[in-house]
């Protein structure tokens, strides 16, 4: 990295740290466009790109006063923008995975025949009867094969949100299941 751009953010991070708003609007000016181009260069998309950067400057901006080397300005931004990113990947990636999941449902629903066809139906309809957020824990948990760890990642909750998500979710599809049997019986 040049010498006088890790000068100049040593200076401007130090100056901004102590309050100076100007010194944070030559900081935003001075590395904007280096971390709009790393971050459209991640995701391919200008808008999103823009909207990543704008959430990344207000983590930068709170996370400053932890920065120990204030020189490395650029990599700890860069840092930032990148996790921002990730998430946003990770977003588009849960739901192109519930939507995938609904396709293949529909496409079961069309294509089934018989007794266990209509099992699975009544099944499927029961998790639409679901709240959404455990609809879609129990289609990442069952239908995608994800273990509760990664499922706790996609959905962005904790690991014991999950495990709550699918023991309320299985307690409802056991009483709607086990009540259309009782009432065949």
């Amino acid at each position: 990295m040049d010498p006088r751009a890790r000068a100049l953010d040593a200076y401007l991070v130090a100056t901004a740290r102590a309050g100076d708003r100007r010194a944070m609007e030559r900081l935003v000016l001075h590395r904007g466009d280096r971390l709009m181009a790393h971050a459209v260069r991640l995701l391919g998309d200008r808008e999103v790109a823009r909207d990543m950067v704008q959430e990344a400057w207000v983590e930068i901006i709170r996370a400053l006063p932890r920065l120990k080397d204030d020189g490395a300005f650029l990599p700890f931004a860069l840092r930032i923008v990148s996790r921002r990113v990730a998430r946003e990947i990770g977003r588009r990636q849960k739901g192109r995975r519930l939507e995938a999941a609904v396709a293949v449902e529909v496409a079961a629903e069309v294509g089934e025949a018989g007794p266990a066809a209509s099992d699975a139906a009544k099944v499927r309809t029961a998790i639409r009867a679901l709240p959404p957020d455990q609809a879609a824990t129990v289609a990442l948990f069952y239908l995608e094969d994800m273990s509760v760890a990664e499922v706790a990642t996609a959905t962005d909750v904790p690991v014991g949100t999950v495990k709550t998500r699918l023991m309320h979710a299985r307690r409802k599809l056991r009483d709607v299941l086990e009540g259309d049997t009782d009432e065949q019986n």
